[in-house]
């Protein structure tokens, strides 16, 4: 599953925090399968006392995290870590995956999270794979929120029944994010509303964490338009709606046709004003245009693979490749301070999102690793 580059998903701490714009009502395509009930909203969750008070918590907890960002530099502000590199889907797009892999032991999890603490990260985002094949996975939650940091993940969402979106509120879980790429299931990914709307019914009606739904344009999606009918569905079932644009199966990102624009920006439109803002470099990727922005990967965002090594992103695996255990604060200055020459045409919404918060600080000088993929 893609963590990353397809989802610009893992600073929804930072979007939660902002008003969600209004919203025309959903239209319902013809052909639309049984299985998507469109206008069917559960009694929602975040409406009990119980869900207010979890959002009061979690955004409060997000403002402090943001607040403490803008007052330093010295510390990573979200990190990705792989607990499973094995995924129970196969989309053809997504490089992240295998269908073999073991889950990596809880112990070996727990250390790592103990040396993300010790730096200072904020927010860990669990992602794979997927995420919940591992078999102590509520463990590793419980153990980002006994370290002070708040608890993200993304998921696939084909394993979540109410039993086991209530045992991931008992665990901690304060975002999570599923990127819905079509209505119905092609040859390019299986993860359709028409699969998943009742898991997105039973997330409304059960899920005291906040739940953001991801779709996406380009890549080889067949049908552009399925993207509103997953936005507008998802803010109809209370959750944030976002949109990313994706690489296609070789890893190249290329302009938007017209239609896949259109559809673009009327997502936009769906987006809270705080992801608009933080997702505003979408809009030079739509065109085929560069980005000219300062890249924090490896200092401001870390993505640690199932083998606890350091990397800038998903899509730059390889690069630092430090063991996470000998990572220091003086590694997090480096990074910050260099500049990564695949930024211009960089899709990773996540390290767009941190990279904003030191938008203002500190000129970066070239680094001296001329292998990064140069995703365009």
């Amino acid at each position: 599953m893609p963590t990353d580059v397809t989802n610009p998903n893992t600073s929804a701490a930072l979007g939660e925090l902002n008003i969600v714009a209004d919203v025309a009502p959903v239209v319902v395509p013809e052909n639309l399968p049984s299985t998507v009930r469109i206008g069917h909203v559960p009694p929602l969750r975040r409406n009990t006392f119980r869900g207010r008070r979890a959002k009061v918590l979690r955004n409060l907890r997000s403002y402090l995290a943001v607040g403490r960002a803008l007052l330093s530099e010295d510390h990573p502000f979200l990190a990705h870590i792989i607990p499973m590199r094995r995924c129970n889907l196969a989309c053809t797009y997504c490089n992240e995956f295998d269908d073999v892999s073991k889950p990596v032991p809880v112990d070996e999890i727990f250390a790592r999270l103990n040396k993300l603490a010790d730096l200072g990260t904020s927010i860990v985002t669990i992602s794979g794979g997927e995420p919940l094949l591992h078999p102590q996975l509520d463990d590793i939650i419980a153990h980002i929120r006994k370290r002070g940091m708040i608890a993200g993940m993304i998921t696939n969402g084909y394993l979540l029944m109410p039993e086991r979106i209530e045992q991931l509120n008992t665990a901690g879980l304060e975002f999570l994010q599923i990127s819905i790429d079509n209505v119905t299931p092609d040859e390019v990914s299986k993860k359709s509303l028409k699969v998943l709307d009742r898991k997105l019914e039973m997330l409304a009606a059960f899920a005291l964490f906040h739940v953001n739904i991801n779709s996406v344009v380009g890549g080889g999606i067949r049908s552009p338009q399925d993207a509103l009918v997953i936005g507008k569905r998802a803010v109809e079932l209370g959750f944030s709606s976002t949109v990313g644009i994706i690489h296609d199966g070789e890893g190249q990102v290329q302009p938007l046709t017209g239609e896949e624009r259109n559809v673009y920006h009327e997502m936009k439109r769906l987006e809270k004003s705080g992801f608009t803002r933080i997702n505003s470099f979408q809009d030079n990727i739509a065109l085929g245009r560069r980005n000219e922005w300062r890249c924090r990967a490896g200092a401001r965002y870390l993505y640690i693979c199932e083998f606890g090594l350091v990397h800038y992103c998903s899509q730059q695996r390889g690069y630092p490749g430090t063991p996470l255990a000998d990572y220091s604060t003086a590694d997090v200055h480096r990074e910050h301070r260099t500049e990564k020459p695949c930024a211009p045409y960089c899709t990773v919404s996540c390290v767009h999102q941190t990279s904003a918060i030191d938008k203002w600080r500190t000129p970066q000088s070239k680094g001296t690793d001329p292998g990064l993929v140069q995703l365009h």
